[in-house]
């Protein structure tokens, strides 16, 4: 259980599950009496498997009977969706709340609720208060699978929102796609993620091939650097990141001096670093969360190995900044969602507000920024959905509009982000701690 010291502000309802009524702003942790041993045993895999494989079985016989039912009558006029009540629509978040990577659960958790309450202050998407049930599943795949049934079966969401990480996605993305439950604004650039055929999901964030396009062109054109290593997660999440770096690298006619693995929630990084340092690279590229990557810097330093560092935005730049402390300067993180100090911009503006008003003790995170985007990206799309919403009328708009004024910035998700790219942006801790944004190395 999340400590209640860590987050005063939560409201914490263990009694509500399958209820479709709910607080404003509800958050549901699962309580340890209530969770089920994730060393689970071979049938209970076998089962999960089984069940996955029968919901892409369905997926299709859905598809169409959905396009059948669609033709017989308008998509709002369906009653009784899952998870809209006369006054409320509940999403559900599946992420690491706990554990190694829980900052970044935690960032677009607090993202969304700011979102969410913000939207509800002012009445809300006609007439109904948007809430948020979160359920964590440790960065975790088969913990993630359990938990996303759950949300589904006995939560009886709307969408899902906001979940964290690329080998979760793996597994839950099947789930969502064959029930046509949207999956909206996942906290990762997974390449598979763009597949036209995965219709309930909803990207908002740029790709990891274009965070890598980003790195390489900077390092090689501005540095002129010719000798660059990668570190990575030794999982779909990192194989994703690799393959983004070897391309952005061949179209220049190099390749990697060096690779680097550590195993996912771990912080075993001594291998790596030592098969990284004996290549003397000038940059190493680094593909993981902010515990292991902040270890491997750290450790790098201690062996007066001083190569120029740059992260992936999934890193969660101001948790590797924390544990970093002074070890942290002129280390690089790519971004994708804009500067969160940059109030010119109303969108940030509107954040920084959203998120005082959720709790004053919170401060400005590009985590929860993206969290926030999300949330105000699935509240613009169910005002245009009209007063009564479904999951497929939802996407419909999300497909056929696209493009969402969000304080004033026009914001490109879904399939049209095919045709306009979401931007990647750089950035680089400062001794204190802080962020600047900088437009070339």
């Amino acid at each position: 259980m999340i400590r209640p010291s860590m987050h005063p502000k939560r409201h914490i309802s263990p009694g509500y599950y399958g209820d479709q009524r709910a607080p404003e702003v509800s958050e549901v942790f699962t309580p340890r009496k209530y969770r089920r041993p994730w060393r689970m045993c071979s049938s209970l895999r076998k089962d999960i498997a089984k069940d996955i494989v029968m919901d892409q079985f369905r997926s299709a016989a859905f598809a169409c009977s959905l396009a059948l039912f669609a033709t017989a009558c308008p998509l709002h006029a369906v009653a009784n969706e899952a998870g809209v009540s006369a006054d409320a629509i509940l999403f559900g978040q599946v992420a690491a709340l706990e554990g190694p990577s829980s900052a970044l659960g935690q960032g677009m958790r607090q993202g969304i609720l700011a979102a969410f309450n913000e939207i509800n202050a002012k009445g809300g998407i006609h007439g109904r208060k948007l809430s948020l049930v979160s359920r964590d599943d440790g960065y975790d795949p088969d913990r993630s699978i359990v938990q996303t049934r759950r949300m589904i079966e006995e939560d009886n969401v709307f969408a899902l929102i906001g979940a964290v990480g690329t080998p979760t996605a793996v597994a839950t993305v099947p789930i969502s796609n064959a029930r046509g439950v949207p999956y909206i604004g996942p906290f990762t650039g997974a390449e598979f993620l763009r597949n036209p055929g995965l219709t309930s999901v909803v990207n908002i964030r740029a790709s990891y091939s274009a965070e890598a396009e980003a790195w390489v062109k900077h390092l090689t054109e501005d540095l002129h650097f010719t000798n660059i290593a990668i570190f990575y997660q030794d999982d779909s999440f990192g194989r994703d990141g690799l393959a983004g770096v070897k391309h952005a690298l061949e179209k220049r006619g190099m390749e990697l001096s060096a690779e680097g693995t550590f195993e996912r929630n771990t912080r075993a990084v001594g291998g790596a670093l030592r098969m990284l340092k004996r290549a003397e690279p000038q940059a190493v590229v680094m593909v993981g969360t902010y515990g292991p990557c902040a270890e491997f810097i750290k450790l790098a330093h201690k062996a007066g190995f001083h190569p120029t560092f740059v992260n992936i935005s999934f890193v969660g730049a101001n948790a590797l900044a924390r544990e970093l402390g002074t070890a942290g300067e002129g280390v690089i993180v790519s971004q994708v969602v804009p500067f969160p100090w940059d109030v010119s911009l109303k969108v940030v503006a509107d954040y920084q507000a959203a998120q005082r008003a959720l709790d004053p003790g919170l401060t400005p995170d590009f985590v929860s920024l993206e969290g926030y985007l999300s949330g105000r990206l699935a509240a613009a799309a169910l005002e245009m959905a009209g007063p009564d919403p479904t999951r497929a009328g939802l996407l419909q708009v999300i497909d056929q509009v696209g493009k969402f004024d969000v304080s004033g910035s026009v914001i490109t998700f879904g399939t049209q982000m095919l045709d306009a790219p979401p931007k990647v942006f750089l950035t680089v801790i400062q001794k204190d701690g802080s962020f600047r944004a900088v437009d070339r190395l």
